[in-house]
């Protein structure tokens, strides 16, 4: 693993060359480290996490583009907590990708408050102010104010859980009223979106695998308030292919919209179905 060249005193580039390098090979999201001192983006299109943590008018806002979604691509409306679910889909996902790819590109874990990051969904645009990150004894970014210097590879997966339970955790309470859904629930979806996230950017990196195996030593069942595990397993296709697939410990609820078309991850979607869908195009 090749570390990045750090601007001398920058908190912000101890991940930015991480954030840069998400933006190449997933250009639909870009991830901006602030500089010290700027404020955070406002405006049209812009909402502040602690705003969705909030759980007021700046959420009602947030999800009228999940509500009108659904109505523009299915012909009708979904249910509340169907498109409050959806929503925090889609605010989730990039999320934790916030703390993910720093620790699995550079091993690095950014802390990341409500107060300190802001998203534009239309966009796919991220602003994050980083002033304290975890890394390891022997990494560069050691001498950078702001790091704190944690003992080993376990200390610093436990820093990865801590920092996204303290992001998100303000943000599910922020959605469970409108959620129809209790804390294991939410913790659940928790859980999917950091493994579904950093597995799919691992995929785009090549390195599918490490990023497999980084997610089952991250997430091994025990870890609180997470539930579950990453549920990876394989199949085989009618050639031999090796199938990588995983059982979701959430459901998105997309089945209420097109019961006949669940994900590909989900429990309800069968193994020879997941085959078919897996199989790459003739």
């Amino acid at each position: 693993m090749t570390l990045p060249t750090l601007a001398p005193g920058s908190t912000a580039s101890a991940v930015t060359d991480a954030y840069a390098r998400l933006a190449e090979v997933f250009p639909g999201l870009r991830a901006e480290a602030l500089p010290a001192g700027a404020p955070s983006p406002d405006g049209a299109g812009w909402v502040g996490a602690h705003e969705l943590a909030a759980g007021g008018a700046a959420l009602d806002a947030f999800l009228v583009w999940d509500d009108e979604q659904v109505l523009r691509d299915y012909g009708e409306r979904a249910r509340p907590d169907v498109v409050a679910g959806f929503g925090l889909h889609r605010y989730a996902w990039p999320a934790c990708l916030l703390v993910t790819v720093p620790w699995f590109l550079h091993r690095r874990v950014p802390r990341i408050p409500v107060e300190d990051v802001a998203f534009q969904r239309a966009l796919g645009h991220l602003a994050v102010r980083v002033t304290e990150f975890a890394c390891l004894p022997d990494d560069p970014a050691a001498a950078l104010p702001g790091a704190r210097v944690v003992a080993d590879e376990a200390a610093l997966r436990a820093e990865v859980l801590t920092a996204v339970a303290e992001h998100l955790g303000p943000v599910l309470e922020g959605f469970r009223p409108r959620m129809r859904r209790g804390r294991r629930a939410l913790w659940g979806m928790a859980t999917d979106e950091i493994v579904e996230g950093l597995w799919y950017i691992g995929a785009l990196l090549g390195e599918e695998p490490r990023a497999m195996a980084e997610l089952e030593a991250l997430l091994p069942g025990t870890a609180k308030p997470y539930v579950g595990t990453p549920g990876f397993r394989e199949l085989t296709g009618p050639g031999g292919e090796s199938l990588p697939t995983r059982d979701r410990a959430s459901c998105c609820m997309f089945y209420t919209l097109r019961p006949e078309d669940t994900c590909v991850t989900c429990p309800r979607t069968c193994d020879a179905e997941r085959v078919s869908r897996l199989m790459p195009a003739p």
